[in-house]
């Protein structure tokens, strides 16, 4: 599982990364965003790119899976 830590960037940047980790992805892109506006917005991506998502809440952070 290709992972992008995302945590303490602000917005597009989270985007951006995930956008580029889906790219070459042949498996699950996990990423880890520290607000909870960025793990909305993680998961929108996912929607609109035909991707399911599912995300936990860590100590501090989120973390987006997106298969």
């Amino acid at each position: 599982m290709k992972e992008v830590d995302a945590r303490g960037l602000s917005c597009p940047e989270p985007l951006m990364l995930a956008a580029e980790a889906l790219k070459g992805a042949t498996g699950p892109v996990k990423i880890l965003v520290t607000e909870p506006h960025q793990k909305m917005n993680v998961e929108k991506f996912a929607k609109d790119k035909g991707k399911k998502s599912t995300a936990v809440e860590k100590d501090g952070y989120y973390e987006v899976v997106i298969e």
